[in-house]
């Protein structure tokens, strides 16, 4: 078959097809005959789907003998819904499309407007004027997009869109909820797409065929959903098509997607509720199991109330259960789930998913009929999990596969090496669990004899970095590291030099040659603004000692109120001001004169730069208070809330100075104080974990 006989009047063919076959005509020799209303297409062409051009073949052949089949074509009937593979995609009407430009700017703009615009009294001021056309089911766009599609494109979902596709909705039929684009999307995969919930509800609750039908890509609406993030919408969906569910494949291509969206809840349904991955699927189980490896935020305990906390020990000890005060994530529990069906199969498997085996050569030498993929990736699994940070999946993929402990990357750096590396003091911490298997882990070395040191040596990454606020905290961190490392490791491994000859501590010193300097740099800037606030609280405080509120009494010197119990509070606040400023501007001069030095940023310029901080906050405190209280003491009681007033105003300034320099003064106390315990795990999480109440 070459060629396909289509009507030429037909309105819902592509006018790249009217070309194509009028061409076909015009140079077909004479003597075939011509029909003025057909049109001969070859069923070659390249504009001509391909769907159309298998179903033509089986028309060719079953059609019954008699029928005519002129130039090797096939005759096709002149209603357009016949068309195959046209009908396949189940296009709406294009009879605005196919009519006149003025016909087009007189319907199809104002209705795309009012389609837009969400407006349904403009749109159904239209459909009332040209009721025969049906214009509810006709194309308005050059994409074939019904009125339908586009409001459910709309990325908002108010009620003013709810209304408007469910007026649309109630004048189409069940098929008319079918209809397809030209890139063969539904009205509700476009709504999946832009997260348009109640259009989805009201499309669905229509016709939950819709769930069926798969878009452009051969996605299913669900899936589309996922894919895009829209949570809302996915829940909706499976909760209606979880019984319909498609296949194992669309299955685990909708965990996959939800987990990457960091819909754990609906992931969690779909593993328990459906079959396990086993090993049928290996890429996608590795694509589920790295997309949570690159989550460590998801899995994150949640913990119950203070209350609930400090009773349910005291009910334990009597045999009561009153729940438990932390509660796994879902992301741990999906986790659980998908190792624990993993570890259950071939062992070729489980190291194919690790990244332990060459895929090819263990393809060769397995005993089983499994064949694994001939696929390279980036990093293996519990690399990446290390990278990353994520303590909780290594620790669930070394409690069912212990020998995970020693297996190294390709640079000979075991999972330890690259925590120091990127500084995860989680993961850092199992060292202490693993007893005397850490002598034979630490002393590894790289390509470049780089010891664990070495790495510790090195500046990490400025998203690393970042937690830490300013450059001499972060020194300070990175120094609070290499001291740590060097204790773990054995005393003749900690001079040891790399190929470039370099010990731990050149490195060290190279590597951060510029921290230091912006450390001491920030450190000066913030001693200088911060004293000049201490120097004026100083001058104000001491001022206002000697001018006390109300004055003195001429004859003696004696303030006039000073048998006011406010009045002693004024002048003890007043004087505690200006201790505290005076303590202050002492304290930051230190560290204006510090020399520097590299053990200096340890403890002694964080501590000195907390104790500044806190008494200048203290200081402003004070200060405050000793400017409400003269109020007091000079109104009498009729004018109460004169001070009252101005003492509620004087915390603004208080309030302020925390919200801005908070994070600063918890940093420095965090660093320098909280820094003793960052080493220290405070419960065996690897091979032990306490029982929990």
């Amino acid at each position: 078959l070459e060629q396909i006989i289509i009507p030429a009047a037909s309105t819902s063919m592509p006018q790249r097809w009217k070309e194509t076959g009028s061409q076909s005509a015009s140079t077909s020799e004479p003597g075939q005959e011509q029909h003025l209303d057909q049109i001969i297409i070859p069923v070659a062409s390249t504009s001509m789907p391909q769907r159309w051009n298998e179903k033509g073949s089986q028309s060719a052949s079953t059609s019954k003998p008699g029928q005519e089949q002129q130039l090797d074509g096939i005759i096709q009937a002149a209603s357009t819904s016949t068309l195959p593979g046209w009908n396949d995609y189940n296009l709406p009407r294009s009879d605005v499309l196919s009519g006149t430009r003025g016909e087009y700017l007189r319907i199809g703009v104002p209705l795309y407007e009012a389609s837009i615009r969400c407006d349904w009294n403009a749109a159904k001021a239209i459909f009332d004027k040209y009721p025969e056309k049906q214009l509810f089911r006709c194309s308005i766009t050059e994409n074939n997009e019904t009125a339908l599609h586009v409001a459910a494109s709309l990325k908002r979902s108010n009620k003013q869109v709810e209304n408007f596709v469910k007026n649309l909705v109630d004048l189409m039929t069940y098929e008319d909820l079918e209809l397809e684009n030209s890139d063969g999307d539904t009205a509700l995969l476009l709504a999946a797409v832009a997260g348009n919930i109640q259009a989805v509800k009201i499309m669905v609750i229509m016709n939950r065929t819709l769930l069926t039908i798969p878009g452009s890509h051969g996605m299913m609406p669900l899936i589309v959903a996922a894919s895009y993030g829209n949570y809302e919408v996915v829940k909706f969906l499976y909760g209606c098509s979880r019984e319909l569910f498609y296949d194992d494949e669309n299955r685990v291509w909708l965990l996959q997607k939800c987990v990457e969206a960091d819909m754990f809840d609906v992931a969690l349904k779909i593993v328990k509720n459906g079959p396990g991955l086993g090993s049928g699927d290996i890429l996608r189980a590795l694509d589920i199991l790295e997309a949570l490896a690159r989550k460590p935020y998801a899995f994150s305990v949640t913990k119950s109330n203070i209350i609930k906390r400090i009773t349910s020990p005291v009910f334990a000890l009597i045999g009561l259960r009153i729940g438990a005060y932390e509660k796994e994530s879902e992301a741990l529990q999906l986790l659980k789930l998908i190792w624990e069906d993993i570890a259950k199969g071939p062992k070729e498997v489980i190291n194919y998913i690790l990244g332990l085996v060459d895929p090819v050569v263990d393809s060769a030498n397995s005993k089983s009929n499994i064949q694994l993929p001939r696929i390279q990736y980036s990093s293996r699994l519990m690399f990446i999990a290390a990278e990353m940070g994520n303590t909780t999946f290594l620790v669930e993929l070394i409690r069912r596969y212990l020998d995970l402990i020693w297996k190294v990357k390709d640079h000979n750096m075991s999972i330890f090496h690259i925590a120091v590396k990127y500084r995860h003091e989680g993961i850092y911490n199992l060292l202490y669990e693993i007893g005397s298997m850490r002598d034979k882990i630490t002393p590894l070395t790289d390509d470049n004899y780089n010891n664990m040191l070495h790495l510790a040596g090195k500046r990490t990454t400025k998203v690393r970095l970042a937690d830490v606020s300013g450059p001499a905290l972060q020194m300070q961190r990175e120094l609070l590291w290499f001291k740590e490392v060097r204790s773990m490791l054995h005393p003749d491994h900690r001079e040891r030099k790399n190929k470039d000859g370099q010990t731990p501590h050149d490195l060290f010193i190279e590597e951060h040659k510029e921290l230091i300097r912006e450390g001491e740099k920030w450190l000066k800037e913030t001693a200088n603004q911060c004293m000049v606030v201490a120097t004026l609280i100083a001058t104000i405080a001491f001022a206002a000692a000697f001018t006390v509120p109300g004055g003195y009494n001429q004859t003696d010197g004696i303030p006039i109120f000073y048998r006011k119990p406010t009045f002693v509070a004024f002048v003890v606040s007043d004087a505690m001001s200006l201790f505290l400023s005076s303590t202050s501007i002492l304290t930051f001069l230190s560290i204006l004169t510090s020399r520097y030095a590299e053990c200096d940023f340890v403890e002694s310029l964080p501590t000195k730069l907390m104790l500044g901080v806190a008494t200048l906050f203290l200081s402003i405190t004070a200060m405050m208070i000793t400017f409400s209280v003269s109020f007091f003491i000079l109104y009498h009681k009729e004018m109460q809330w004169v001070p009252i007033s101005i003492g509620v105003f004087a915390l603004m300034p208080v309030i302020l100075y925390i919200v801005l320099q908070y994070h600063v003064l918890s940093d420095v106390i965090r660093s320098t104080y909280g820094s003793r315990y960052l080493f220290k795990p405070g419960k065996q999480v690897l091979y032990y974990v306490n029982p929990r109440v």
